[in-house]
């Protein structure tokens, strides 16, 4: 039987359906969990928190889902190793839930993703290329080194920012998953956002725990891009290797 993954819902959350379509396309058994029934969630062997605006943005992004009850479930399933997954708002709340880059204890946030350099919301399509060995982490694993995945950025506050000791113990930490890039692998002026060291996504120390700000989930299939819509606009496009990925471990382990 496949692993049983957990698509949180948040007041606020409203990315959870492309989210769990592609996990279905790949071979997860996925549900979306409503934060009524967050009681249900430790039955679940993996945790995705999708994109959105969870309780508005108040105070800062991702700050009070981090507080969530919900969280007190992911907090313990990723600290038993559970695969914990966080898109772009769901990226947010991880790191204001201090699982990642996880350099401090849970919910004593050491870093953020903040406001764009822009200071207004920006919606463009990326690249992120894998920095890390494909080994560190089960979400990369399935990845070729230096690997590329298109995905659309779309956020107002999704700039990696921390004090200068904390973004080197990121950098030497082999904290940074990916960074943005161009579509031939480079990286410079990439960046669309000004995050700190290029920063599109975290990974905590166990490596079971990855936030990635730029969503992979709406570069998935064929009818995301016009220019893909002759054969079948159903079929699983670029992003769709990020979740085969995390995919192929659940079901491996």
């Amino acid at each position: 039987m496949s692993a049983r993954v957990a698509v949180l819902i948040f007041p606020g959350t409203n990315s959870e359906e492309e989210t769990l379509r592609i996990l279905r396309d790949v071979g997860a058994q996925a549900d979306l969990v409503h934060w009524s029934r967050g009681d249900t969630l430790p039955q679940y062997d993996a945790y995705v928190l999708p994109g959105g605006f969870a309780y508005e943005d108040r105070i800062r992004a991702g700050a009070i889902p981090a507080h969530d009850r919900m969280m007190d479930h992911v907090i313990d399933g990723a600290s038993r190793g559970k695969l914990v997954l966080g898109i772009c708002n769901g990226a947010q709340i991880l790191l204001e839930a201090g699982l990642v880059p996880g350099t401090g204890p849970a919910r004593k946030p050491t870093a953020a993703f903040t406001h764009n350099v822009q200071r207004h919301f920006i919606c463009r399509h990326v690249h992120v290329k894998l920095t890390i060995d494909p080994s560190r982490s089960p979400f990369t694993a399935a990845h070729a080194h230096d690997a590329l995945i298109p995905a659309w950025a779309a956020h107002g506050q999704g700039r990696l920012a921390a004090d200068p000791a904390e973004l080197e113990a990121i950098a030497k930490g082999g904290h940074i998953a990916f960074v943005y890039a161009n579509a031939d692998g480079s990286t410079q002026g990439a960046t669309p956002n000004g995050s700190a060291l290029g920063c599109a996504a975290l990974l905590n120390r166990e490596g079971n725990v990855l936030a990635i700000m730029p969503h992979p989930e709406r570069d998935a299939h064929n009818f995301n891009h016009p220019q893909r819509r002759q054969g079948n606009i159903l079929a699983p496009s670029g992003g769709a290797a990020f979740f085969r990925g995390f995919a192929d471990a659940l079901n491996a382990g």
